[in-house]
C-alpha cells in the first residue's frame, strides 16, 4: 500500500487542472486514472446487498444477499461480518474497488421507502452492525462507503428537502451510527446525501464534514457526493466534499479551476481533496506498485457453497412474531397460498438492485422440502405494471426467453441488435451497444390468452400489437431525475393474444434520454373475489394453511415513501378468508418494513421473512420446518395503526421536514407514551422459552443469568436498555447467545456502550441514575436494576 510520503509526492506533481480532473468521476461509476502518477481508474459499485457492477440493468449475474433489515434482525455482528466477506469476494471478482454501502440512516418513520436498505431505528445497533460489515469488507481490500451523511431518512422531495434537526437529536441519534462506524471500523469513504441539513446542502456542509467528520472525529477518508447531488462549485469544494459523482460532467471541472484562479477556493484545498482520493486509491489497490486486477478465486453466485451461505444468512434474521400453542415448526404443509409465495420479493427497488442467477420463491423452497404441497396464487399486489419476465415473453428471432432489442443510428442504419433475458434496458447511463442511438425498439412474442401489455419509460413511444398501433409520450411527472430511472411512467392495455402474437415498441431517443425502457407483458389480472373464493375453498378444513403476504417493490423502494402500512391489494381479505375456514393458519410476511396486521388475532403464527435474497424460499422452508431456529429480533417498532408513533409523515411542508420528535425516535418515543405498538423493537420468539434469573451491574457491564426453560435447543438475544433519570430509554448493549440445550443456564455479560450513556447539551455530558432494563424487547422486560 502506498504511504503518505508517496501520496504527498504524487499530489505535489499534479498541477491544478490535473488534480481537479481527478475530483469528478470519469463516468457513472468510474474515476479517472493518471498514468503519470501511477493512479489506475477506480471502479465503484452500488451495494449494499449485492455488487451490481457497472451496468445499471442487464449486467453480470451476482449474488443477491438478504436485505439489510433482515441481516440486522439477527442482531449479530458475526452475520454482518459474513455479509461483508461475501461482498468483498464478489467485488474483487468484478474488479470493484469501493462498494457503496452500508446505508446507515435510521428508520425514523415506518413509511420510509428505503427502510429495506438501512439497518434499524436504533443508532447503536445500526452503528455496531455497520462497523462489523465495514471491518470485514475492508480487511479484504474493498472500500466501504457509509451513506447517506446525514439526516436522510425519507425519499419524498429527497433532492431538495431541508431536514431540520435540533443539535441534540443530530448528535445523539443521527450522527451516532456514523460516529460509531468511523471510530470502530475506519471506513475509507462516506457519501454526502441529497438533502439539506438545517438549511445547508449536505454536499457543502462545512460544519458537518470539515467540522465533525474530518475535524472532531479525525477521519482521513474521502467524501463523495451522492449521484447528481452536488449543486454548487465553491461551497461544496470548500465545505469538505472531495469527489463529485458521477461524471464526466458536473459543477466542478473548469468551473473549479476558475474558482481556484479567482482565489475562491485555495490550491491547498484542491490538493487535500486529491490527497484523500489517492489515499483511497492506495488502500483499494489502485495506486502504487501493486495495482489490483479482477480475481476469480471465489464461488460463483450459483455455486452450492455460495447458495448455502446466502440461505444461512437469510434464515438468521427471520423473526417469529407469534406462535400460538407452538404450532411452528410444522411437520406438514398441505397448502400454500399467496402472490408472494409464487413471486417472492427478494430485494428492494432502486439503485441497489442486482441481477441474481436465480430466485428461489417461497413456494419453490417448500415444494423442494416437502411432498404433496398444493400451491395457489394469491390476489394482485402490484399497483403499477412490472416489466415482462422471461418466462412469459420470447425473443422473436431466437425463440429464447427474453426480448429482442434493436437500435438505429441517425443515418437510419441499424446500430445493434441484441437479446436480453430481462425485459428492459437502461438508456443514457452506460456504454452499451445501444447508447447514442436515435431510436430503440423492444420486441417480444407473447403467450396466448388475456394479456396486459404495454411499456415503461420516459419518451415518445410507438407500440404495435397484432397490427393495432398506438402512439403516445410518457413524461417524468415528478421532475425527479431519479424517477425516470427508478420509477418510470407506464402505459398498458389488455388484449387477447394469439399464438405467435408479437408486441413491438419503439422509443425515440434522438434527443438523448435518461431512463429505463421496458416491455410490460403478463397474464391479465383475475377478479379479486374469484381468487379469494378459490383460496377459501382450498383451505376449508385444511389442517394448516400457509398464507404468504407482503409488500412489493412499489413500497420497498428508493425514491418513493409509503403512504400507509396496510398491505397492498386485498391481501388482508385473503388472510381473513383463509383463517375463517382452515383449522390452523400461518402467515409468512415477505417485507422489510412494518405492516399492519388486522387479522393477527385470527391466525396462529406469523413469521417475518424479510426480503430474503436469491435463496429466500429455501430459508423460509428451513425455518417453517424447524431445521433452523428463527433467531431474529425486530429492528423497528411496529405500529398497530396508521398514524401512530413518535414520527409518522415523511412529507415535507414547503420543502422542510422537521424532526419534531427530537431524540424520541422509534421505541424511545413509544416507551412511556400512551400508545402501545403492535410489536416492540427487539421482539422475537424462537423454538424455546427463557427464564431470566438474576442481573448484576459490574462497572460498565451487566451480568445476566438466564436459563433455557423450554424443551428445545435455542438461542437468545439478551438486550440491556438504560433509562437515565429524566431521559428517554435507550439500547445500551446486547449479547447473542447460541444454541443452549434445554434446562441449561448461561451467565451472559452485556457491555454498556459509553456512547449512549451521554447527552448533548452544548457538548457531551454523562448521564447517571435511573434503571437498567434487561429485556426480550421493550414489551417483555424481564429484570430491572439500578443504574
Amino acid at each position: 500500500m502506498a504511504g503518505e510520503q508517496d501520496i504527498g509526492t504524487a499530489v505535489g506533481g499534479l498541477d491544478v487542472e490535473s488534480a481537479v480532473r481527478l475530483l469528478t468521476g470519469a463516468a457513472m461509476f468510474e474515476l479517472h486514472g493518471d498514468e503519470s502518477i501511477g493512479l489506475a481508474p477506480m471502479i465503484f459499485s452500488d451495494g449494499p446487498t449485492g455488487v451490481r457492477g457497472l451496468d445499471f440493468t442487464g449486467g453480470r449475474k451476482v449474488a443477491l444477499l438478504p436485505n439489510a433489515t433482515l441481516l440486522a434482525s439477527s442482531w449479530d455482528e458475526r452475520i454482518a461480518e459474513r455479509a461483508g466477506q461475501l461482498l468483498a469476494e464478489e467485488a474483487r471478482t468484478q474488479g470493484v474497488h469501493v462498494l457503496l454501502g452500508p446505508t446507515i440512516n435510521l428508520h425514523r418513520t415506518p413509511l420510509g421507502g428505503r427502510l429495506f436498505e438501512a439497518y434499524a431505528e436504533d443508532p447503536l445497533l445500526t452503528g455496531r452492525l455497520a462497523a462489523a460489515y465495514v471491518r470485514s469488507l475492508q480487511s479484504r481490500g474493498v472500500g466501504a462507503c457509509l451513506k447517506h451523511y446525514v439526516a436522510n431518512e425519507a425519499e419524498t422531495e429527497r433532492q431538495s428537502v431541508n431536514s431540520v434537526v435540533d443539535e441534540r437529536a443530530l448528535r445523539e441519534i443521527y450522527l451516532l451510527p456514523f460516529e460509531i462506524a468511523v471510530q470502530d471500523a475506519h471506513p475509507w469513504t462516506v457519501m454526502a446525501a441529497y438533502n439539506d441539513v438545517n438549511g445547508v446542502a449536505a454536499t457543502e456542509h462545512d460544519e458537518l464534514i470539515n467540522g465533525v467528520l474530518k475535524g472532531q472525529w479525525r477521519w482521513d477518508g474521502l467524501v463523495m457526493s451522492d449521484w447528481f447531488a452536488t449543486k454548487s462549485t465553491v461551497p461544496s469544494a470548500n465545505g469538505g466534499q472531495d469527489l463529485v459523482m458521477p461524471g464526466p460532467f458536473g459543477p466542478w471541472g473548469e468551473q473549479l479551476v476558475d474558482a481556484v484562479r479567482a482565489g475562491k477556493v485555495s490550491e491547498q484545498t484542491i490538493r487535500e481533496h486529491a490527497r484523500r482520493l489517492l489515499r483511497l486509491a492506495g488502500r483499494v489497490g489502485a495506486f502504487g506498485d501493486n495495482v489490483r486486477k479482477p480475481e476469480d478465486n471465489w464461488p460463483s453466485p450459483a455455486d452450492p457453497v455460495r447458495r448455502e451461505e446466502l440461505r444461512s444468512l437469510a434464515a438468521a434474521g427471520m423473526t417469529l412474531l407469534k406462535n400460538d400453542n407452538d404450532i411452528l415448526p410444522l411437520s406438514e404443509i398441505p397448502l400454500v397460498i399467496g402472490r408472494h409465495a409464487v413471486r417472492t420479493v427478494a430485494q428492494g427497488a432502486g439503485s441497489a438492485g442486482v441481477r441474481p442467477p436465480h430466485l428461489v420463491n417461497i413456494a419453490d423452497g417448500l415444494v423442494a422440502a416437502l411432498d404433496d404441497i398444493r400451491v395457489l396464487d394469491g390476489v394482485e399486489v402490484r399497483e403499477r405494471p412490472d416489466i415482462a419476465e422471461p418466462g412469459f415473453v420470447r425473443d422473436p428471432e431466437t425463440g429464447e426467453p427474453g426480448i429482442r432489442i434493436t437500435s438505429w443510428r441517425t443515418d437510419g442504419e441499424e446500430q445493434a441488435s441484441t437479446t436480453s433475458e430481462i425485459g428492459e434496458i437502461a438508456l443514457g447511463m452506460t456504454t452499451g451497444p445501444h447508447e447514442g442511438a436515435v431510436s430503440v425498439e423492444l420486441c417480444a412474442e407473447l403467450d396466448a390468452g388475456e394479456v396486459e401489455v404495454g411499456v415503461r419509460g420516459v419518451g415518445a413511444w410507438t407500440v404495435e400489437i397484432d397490427g393495432v398501433r398506438h402512439e403516445f409520450a410518457l413524461d417524468n411527472v415528478s421532475g425527479d431525475l431519479g424517477a425516470a430511472i427508478l420509477d418510470p411512467p407506464a402505459w398498458t392495455s389488455v388484449v387477447r393474444a394469439r399464438p405467435g402474437s408479437r408486441l413491438t415498441a419503439r422509443l425515440d431517443t434522438s434527443g438523448g434520454v435518461l431512463t429505463k425502457a421496458g416491455l410490460v407483458a403478463r397474464p391479465a389480472i383475475r377478479p379479486t373475489a374469484e381468487v379469494i373464493a378459490d383460496a377459501a375453498a382450498a383451505a376449508k378444513d385444511a389442517p394448516v394453511a400457509v398464507v404468504v403476504v407482503g409488500l412489493t417493490v412499489e413500497q420497498e423502494t428508493e425514491g418513493v415513501d409509503k403512504t400507509t402500512l396496510a398491505l397492498p391489494g386485498a391481501q388482508d381479505e385473503l388472510v381473513r378468508a383463509v383463517a375463517d375456514v382452515a383449522r390452523r393458519t400461518v402467515v409468512v410476511v415477505n417485507a422489510a418494513s412494518p405492516i399492519l396486521m388486522p387479522w393477527l388475532e385470527k391466525v396462529d403464527a406469523v413469521l417475518y421473512a424479510g426480503l430474503p435474497g436469491q435463496e429466500g424460499g429455501h430459508a423460509v422452508a428451513d425455518v417453517l420446518l424447524g431445521r433452523r431456529e428463527p433467531t431474529g429480533r425486530l429492528v423497528t417498532t411496529f405500529p398497530a395503526a396508521d398514524g401512530e408513533g413518535p414520527a409518522w409523515s415523511p412529507v415535507p411542508t414547503d420543502g422542510v421536514l422537521e424532526y419534531r420528535e427530537g431524540v424520541r425516535v422509534g421505541y424511545r418515543g413509544w416507551h412511556g407514551g400512551g400508545q402501545k405498538p403492535l410489536f416492540w423493537f427487539g421482539h422475537g420468539l424462537g423454538w424455546t422459552t427463557w427464564t431470566y434469573h438474576t442481573v448484576q451491574v459490574d462497572g460498565d457491564h451487566v451480568v445476566v443469568e438466564l436459563e433455557n426453560s423450554g424443551s428445545r435447543v435455542g438461542g437468545e438475544v439478551v438486550q440491556a436498555y438504560v433509562q437515565p433519570e429524566g431521559e428517554t430509554v435507550r439500547l445500551a448493549g446486547w449479547s447473542v447467545v447460541d444454541a443452549v440445550p434445554p434446562g441449561e443456564r448461561r451467565t451472559v455479560t452485556v457491555e454498556l456502550d459509553p456512547r449512549v450513556l451521554r447527552v448533548w447539551r452544548d457538548g457531551w455530558k454523562p448521564v447517571s441514575g435511573g434503571e437498567i432494563l434487561v429485556a426480550r424487547g421493550l414489551g417483555d422486560v424481564r429484570l430491572r436494576t439500578a443504574f
